[in-house]
Parts: C-alpha cells; structure tokens; sequence
C-alpha cells in the first residue's frame, strides 16, 4: 500500500541517481515524487510548499532517516556560479565506508595523492598540472601505469570529483569539498581556508591584499559584500574601486607556470613532529649526561670578554686541550693500566 512514506523513498532513489544537483533541481523533484505518491494513493493528503522553511522541515526528515546508515543530504555552495548543490555523503571516514565505493584501492590511493598536491599548491592556488598529477604515480608503492593514471584522472572528472580547465590543471570539484569536508579539515588543517562571508570553504576566490590579513571570500560573496561595504571586512583596508585590482587571486589565477615542476610537496605528519621533538629531547639529555661534573661552568656575558673572535681562536682550542687531559688524567687513576709480565726467553 502506498503510503506517505514513499515520498522519502522515491525522492532519494531520484538524489542517488544524480550524485550532486542544485537546490531548485532537488525541490523540483521533491513537487514530483509528492504528485506521484498522490497520483497512487489519492487518500493520501500531502502538501507541497515552495518555501524555504518547508523545504528546510523535508530536509531535516530526510537526514533523521539517513542518519542510522552515516548519510548525510548535505549542501554548500558552488564555489563558482554561488548556486546552492546537494548530495547523499557518506560522513563515516574508516577503511569498510572507503571500500564501498566505485574504485580500487590503488585508485583511491592515487586520488588521495592528487589531492595532497592540490591542497599543497603554494600561493593558495589550490590546483595542479597535468604533468604533475601524473607524476604522482610514482609516489604510490603499486604497479599503476602513466596511461592507467591519464584514464583514472579522466574518471575522477567525469564523476565529479576533480574539474579540469581548459589549461588542464586540475582542482577541487564541488562534490569533493562536500563529501571530503570533513577529511579535508583535519588532514589539511593548516592549508585549508575558510570564506569570511559564508564561513564554507575556499579553493576559488579572492584575498585581500593586506599583508597578514586573513580575509579570503568567494568571487560571489565578494559581489554581494562589495555593494553594500567599501572596506575589508577584517583589516578595515579601503576596497575602493582603485584598490580592488590589488585583491589577490585565490584559485588556478594564482597559479605560477612551473610551480609544481619541482620536487613533490609533502605534509608534514604529527608524528613526524613528535618523532623530532623526541630525538631532540634524547640528544639534549645526551648532552647532558656528557658534560656531568667535568664539565665547565659557561661564561656569562660579562665573563664573555670583549669580542667572539676570541672565543672560537686559540683559548679555546687550549680549554679543550686541557679538558682532554683532565678526563685522561682521571681515567688512569681510576683504573691503572695492568702491568705486562716479560716474558721469557726460550733461550737458555
């Protein structure tokens, strides 16, 4: 029997279908599923409202039914046109919800290495060559071809993950920074930037030109802040119209021909960090360990003398000299050479 609750249902088949559509798409098909579910059951009473509080209520429904299964009906903004786009994203992050999708292992590791480089591109460019992404191929520990990378890269941009422009780098899609949100925020939460405006993320935009500002807006929230506001928002700098030319590019308009023609850029891991704080930590215990009682007390700077020249000539050369004969000299009274017997002749 038909009921109420096949709305949900049709409506999320026709979302799964489509992967990522825009918010006046997803209400259109909301009226739809509503006009058949009624076309077979026209018992049921249900009404459709073209406001935004309804549509926010049908949304909400949605996501508690999703929520059991880790699924969100998640949106943000188009970084580019500033339309409203939605998706089913999966919000679980471990190693079972990785494999549950359309690509390998070995794909997913490429993809992940691509991405790494596009969140590492200097001037907030945010993208990568097409020679660089294919690099990448050597990064990974498989036996992946350059030509299974080309056909690989192909697939992420016909599905939505990565956009490729007419100069053929590559950059985040809109369907990665929506379902990748979350891994792109604790993985990269030094590079990642946030709009002062929307409060979403950035990888296509504008900066301030303020040096140390950290004002960074999309191109359609900067075109609604500036008919109403002549300043920045954070250092109060003048956005007149003679100034707006110096507004920095955050995107591939940021990007330097032959930046990514050097060596891969790597992140810098926690672990790499707590690794060299711990070998630090041991050489200065080390140190310390050394030098012990024998040790000499070190000048202070009014002991210092007049000039450093003096500290790294002849004085302290002898210092050291007389350090190793102090530590000699006390090694042999502590424990005497043992004395060698003659031997004896076998000549009679």
């Amino acid at each position: 029997m038909v009921s109420s609750a096949d709305v949900q249902r049709l409506f999320l088949q026709a979302i799964l279908s489509r992967r990522i559509l825009s918010q006046k798409l997803a209400a259109k098909i909301w009226e739809k599923c509503i006009d058949a579910v009624k076309e077979a059951n026209d018992t049921l009473e249900i009404a459709y409202r073209a406001d935004r509080n309804s549509w926010d209520d049908f949304v909400t429904s949605v996501n508690e039914a999703l929520n059991p299964l880790d699924l969100e009906f998640a949106h943000l903004h188009d970084e580019v046109s500033g339309k409203e786009m939605y998706a089913v994203v999966n919000r679980k992050g471990d190693e079972i919800a990785q494999m549950a999708t359309e690509y390998s292992a070995t794909e997913i590791a490429y993809f992940k290495a691509v991405l790494e480089q596009i969140m590492l591109a200097p001037s907030e460019s945010f993208c990568v060559s097409s020679l660089a992404a294919l690099r990448e191929v050597n990064s990974l520990k498989t036996n992946m071809t350059k030509s299974q990378a080309e056909t690989t890269l192909g697939s992420f941009v016909a599905r939505g993950w990565l956009l490729k422009s007419k100069l053929g780098r590559y950059s985040l899609a809109t369907r990665t920074v929506l379902e990748l949100q979350t891994y792109l925020r604790n993985t990269y939460e030094g590079e990642v930037l946030d709009c002062t405006i929307c409060m979403e993320l950035v990888t296509r935009g504008i900066a301030c030109y303020t040096n140390q500002c950290k004002t960074r807006m999309h191109t359609h929230c900067f075109n609604n802040y500036k008919r109403r506001h002549q300043k920045c928002p954070t250092c109060n700098q003048s956005w007149s119209e003679g100034n707006l030319n110096k507004l920095r590019p955050v995107g591939e308009a940021a990007y330097r021909e032959g930046q990514d023609h050097n060596r891969r850029r790597m992140r810098r891991s926690t672990e790499d960090d707590d690794d060299e704080d711990e070998d630090a930590d041991a050489d200065a215990d080390g140190e310390e360990n050394y030098e012990g009682d024998d040790a000499e007390p070190e000048p202070s700077q009014s002991q210092a003398g007049p000039s450093q020249n003096q500290t790294n000539g002849r004085p302290k050369r002898k210092a050291a000299a007389a350090r190793e004969e102090s530590v000699e000299a006390k090694v042999e009274k502590a424990s005497p050479p043992p004395r060698t017997q003659r031997r004896k002749s076998s000549r009679r």
